[in-house]
């Protein structure tokens, strides 16, 4: 019978154990914010795939896209470290490791630490020294400027802007080694892309946000007519934008006509949003901005690529 007691008691204490390490692996998995990090590593990887041309070093690629996601894994990370008083009033970010209490914040820097630098060595010294500054720049914009310009000025998104346009110019430079006028133009598409990106889901989560004190929308902060219209403004300026890799000859015709068709599908979602100045019309938005970019990225290698 004892014996029974002290099996069950030890089956009791391996299990715990266990699931106590798995909770503690997750929680630090979601401090990587791994969807925004993934995202932001695919548009790098379209930046890669277009400064290669048709020969691709996929030994070289891996090691590129496991330093740039380990660098923006820290920045997630640092920005969850600034903000976690902030995420604890906003319904969306209460459950995140930080403000729940099951990470504290030694730890939390500790692992952003380790994997910021490793990722910066992985890129320094397997990549090339630009691709490297780059990132580390991406970085401190994303999360010592950025980051605490929210609560001070919607002028925070077009700092945000930067960074989060970095990525492709990051991908041409660490296969090219250098910054040409086609990566300054994946920089333009996607930096204007931000904005109607930015806007659309600060328009659906507006609530939340105010509660964090952020100030993200422009035109004076409101959900109005006069939002919907510089998001129109800055939505019509992609189509011709993303038009000029065609006409330079980066792309082809096809890459065009399918930028021309999502970019008017994209344009009809902002008139839509003007007539209604609905949080619909916005969440339609925002989902829209989401396919957009990829969708444009993609259609640019494939039509390289051909």
């Amino acid at each position: 019978m004892i014996q029974k007691i002290i099996h069950n008691r030890q089956e009791f204490v391996i299990r715990n154990s266990f699931l106590f390490v798995i909770s503690r692996i997750k929680a630090f998995f979601q401090l990587l914010k791994f969807r925004l990090s993934s995202l932001v590593v695919f548009s790098a990887a379209m930046g890669y795939m277009l400064g290669s041309g048709r020969s691709v070093d996929w030994a070289h690629f891996v090691i590129f896209l496991t330093g740039g996601f380990l660098i923006t894994g820290a920045a997630n990370i640092i920005n969850q470290i600034l903000e976690h008083d902030s995420d604890k009033l906003m319904k969306r970010t209460a459950n995140r490791p930080l403000p729940s209490g099951r990470l504290s914040i030694k730890e939390s820097l500790v692992f952003m630490v380790i994997i910021g630098f490793t990722g910066i060595f992985l890129l320094l010294f397997y990549i090339n020294s630009l691709c490297a500054v780059l990132s580390v720049l991406s970085l401190i914009l994303y999360a010592f400027a950025y980051t605490p310009l929210k609560r001070i000025t919607s002028f925070s998104v077009f700092v945000g802007a930067i960074p989060g346009a970095l990525p492709p110019m990051i991908g041409w430079a660490a296969i090219t080694g250098g910054i040409e006028i086609e990566a300054i133009i994946l920089f333009g598409i996607q930096f204007i892309w931000q904005f109607p990106h930015f806007w659309a889901i600060a328009w659906v989560l507006d609530d939340d946000y105010k509660r964090a004190g952020f100030r993200l929308l422009p035109a004076g902060g409101k959900r109005d007519l006069n939002t919907a219209f510089q998001i129109m403004i800055y939505t019509l300026v992609l189509i011709p934008l993303s038009m000029v890799p065609a006409t330079l000859g980066m792309t082809g015709i096809i890459s065009a006509i399918i930028v021309v068709i999502c970019g008017v599908l994209f344009l009809m979602q902002t008139f839509y949003l003007m007539k209604t100045c609905s949080g619909k019309a916005a969440r339609q938005m925002m989902f829209g901005s989401f396919f957009y970019l990829p969708i444009v990225q993609i259609a640019f290698v494939l039509d390289k690529a051909l």
